[in-house]
């Protein structure tokens, strides 16, 4: 986030320099960039085969068309209903209050005199006990007091139960995850192969490391473990970067600074010429990201430099994704940097990585800047079978889109897309790709809220710290911005920051569980008249816990829709694990392919939709 005096200031003061300063990295192969990657030539694009069951040493096969693919200005999406019904306005309520969803978030002091009093806190929707309904973990921070600065409150972090019905129970201190750190993101996964979901914490301050008991309690592990990195942490995700079965983990890391510069913090920046506010990042030394080898034995070890993820420019890391970007059987991670160029971590397939940001197109905007990029999601929104990436970024910039051409090439199709007309004026946080009416296509949502709360001062900024929430649906290929129309949770205004998906009512549809600064989340129902039928696939490995990073291919009406299950991303936050299908008006599907983490391959056809499918991964 820049904190400078106008959107041109930021422009010349940031932006310039850092180009010249990633071209720098480029030419000299500073950061382990692969020199023999060409920088311009667009390649064929793979077209995915899910029919295809061949595989070559664990990598998945694709054929190849015989001529690349320019920008469009329209994606060819799946399922969606024929040209002459019209679309249905979305719906969504928020329930947090009568579900009991009561927790306050706090992030700071009134006035946000630092900028560790504006990055807010996420949020995990996830079955802790296996009941089979999705339960809510809150990641809260510190309330602050102003003029003395001082620690006035230490929020303790929240697990909620689900007991059905829309009800929810605090069972914080019986489960033992009531962190009273600063908390910061949160993301999950089965580290020690037991079969139950265990979730790791970031803060400002040593991070927790929460190990699942399977009796409804957790043991907090993260100093045994090795992984209680100190720094400020912010996105994180669990993920198999070697291939041994075991799940390794990526911690981005914000800015390096103390408890008592962040008391001593003054407003000395001036936003766009009116309003005194906090200053950073530029000025502020970055934290390091780090990357943790699982050991097998319920220990990690800190293999940040012999990965090759080594972060010598310090850029201010704050979401992580962990994904197969290439098709090619192992896992890459792409970080988002805040005002620096992102990092794109190419799995050379032995547990070793390239950072390819630069070269990939998705480093910086179409433009050729670095932006104030904070959330990311990814999804394949055009059939293609490669996953095209969102990404959030400050106020008076775009969002922006990035679409997967191949080989970890992207195009910036922001622009194509509109999205400059709606997401310019806000500044974003969580986000992510759902199907949310059930036709087969990918919408978008993108949480809102401003940083500088003294924007309210000053009416001629035509901004406010509380913001509108950002619904996109996909209309025949391009996005439409319907959140003045999405029902009466949509209209709320807050400063919000992270976002988790997940059906937690277990009616087929997906809900929305949003973190706000200084605030209780809000739980959005999804009321939305059905336009199609669903599907959701529950991913299993040999132990019984999600299966992390398996990808399901599901056929319908001649069209196929590209789902992975993985730990972490959109913003400090976790997404329920069960895989959403919009499958349109169709009664039947046609088939389901798994793609498991280890790149073997099984599916299912005939399948009819408006179920749950539990798919167990086959041990041998």
């Amino acid at each position: 986030m820049i904190g400078s005096s106008s959107s041109s200031d930021r422009n010349a003061q940031g932006q310039s320099a850092l180009r010249w300063i990633a071209l720098a990295l480029v030419l000299t192969g500073a950061g382990s960039c692969d020199r023999d990657i060409p920088a311009q030539p667009k390649p064929a694009r793979p077209v995915a085969t899910p029919g295809n069951s061949d595989t070559e040493a664990g990598k998945n096969t694709a054929a190849v068309d015989d001529a690349p693919s320019n920008a469009v200005a329209e994606i060819t999406t799946a399922a969606a209903p024929p040209d002459d019904s019209p679309p249905i306005d979305p719906v969504f309520v928020d329930v947090a209050e009568e579900a009991g969803i009561n927790a306050v978030l706090f992030c700071g002091g009134v006035d946000k005199d630092h900028i560790l009093e504006s990055t807010g806190s996420g949020a995990g929707m996830i079955d802790y006990d296996g009941d089979g309904l999705l339960d809510i973990y809150l990641v809260n921070g510190w309330q602050l007091e102003e003029n003395p600065s001082a620690v006035k409150t230490r929020g303790k972090n929240v697990l909620y139960h689900n007991l059905g019905g829309g009800r929810f129970e605090d069972v914080t201190d019986k489960a033992g995850v009531g962190d009273e750190g600063w908390g910061c993101g949160v993301c999950a996964g089965d580290f020690d192969n037991d079969g139950f979901v265990d979730l790791y914490v970031t803060n400002f301050g040593p991070n927790k490391l929460y190990r699942n008991r399977g009796d409804g309690t957790f043991e907090e592990v993260a100093e045994r473990a090795g992984v209680a990195d100190p720094g400020w942490g912010a996105g994180s995700a669990f993920f198999d970067a070697d291939g041994d079965g075991d799940l390794d983990l990526y911690v981005a890391n914000y800015i390096d600074c103390t408890l008592d510069e962040v008391l001593a913090a003054e407003r000395t920046n001036t936003w766009r010429g009116k309003v005194k506010t906090m200053p950073g990042p530029f000025g502020m030394r970055g934290g390091r990201d780090k990357f943790f080898r699982n050991n097998g034995d319920g220990t990690f070890a800190d293999a940040t430099d012999e990965a090759g993820m080594t972060d010598i420019a310090e850029s201010y890391g704050l979401g992580v994704l962990a994904s197969d970007l290439d098709n090619d059987g192992d896992v890459d991670v792409f970080v988002t940097n805040d005002s620096n160029p992102n990092f794109l971590y190419r799995n050379d397939g032995n547990g070793k990585f390239t950072e390819m940001g630069s070269w990939s197109g998705a480093g910086l905007s179409g433009a050729g800047g670095a932006q104030a990029f904070m959330g990311i999601d990814a999804g394949d929104l055009d059939g293609d079978g490669l996953q095209d990436i969102f990404i959030t970024t400050f106020a008076q910039d775009t969002s922006t889109l990035f679409r997967n051409r191949g080989k970890l090439l992207f195009d910036d199709i922001t622009t194509t897309q509109n999205l400059r007309a709606y997401t310019y004026d806000q500044l974003s946080w969580g986000c992510g790709f759902f199907d949310m009416d059930q036709d087969g296509d990918l919408d978008l949502m993108s949480v809102n809220g401003h940083i500088y709360p003294q924007v309210d001062e000053d009416p001629s900024l035509a901004e406010s710290y509380a913001q509108q929430q950002t619904l996109l649906r996909m209309d025949g290929g391009k996005y439409t911005d319907v959140s003045n129309s999405a029902g009466p949770g949509l209209k709320l205004r807050v400063s919000g920051r992270g976002l988790a998906f997940g059906d937690y009512d277990d009616d087929g549809d997906l809900d929305m569980l949003i973190t706000a600064i200084d605030s209780r989340p809000l739980l959005l129902r999804n009321d939305t008249p059905a336009v199609g039928n669903w599907l959701k696939v529950r991913l299993l490995n040999t132990k019984g816990a999600p299966a992390i990073n398996a990808r399901a291919l599901l056929t319908v009406g001649g069209v196929t829709q590209l789902r992975e299950l993985r730990s972490g991303s959109t913003y400090e936050s976790q997404n329920a694990f069960d895989l959403h299908f919009g499958t349109g008006r169709h009664e039947q599907i046609d088939r389901l392919e798994i793609i498991w983490p280890d790149g073997k391959r099984t599916e299912q056809t005939g399948i009819k939709p408006k179920q749950l499918l539990t798919i167990r991964q086959p041990s041998t």
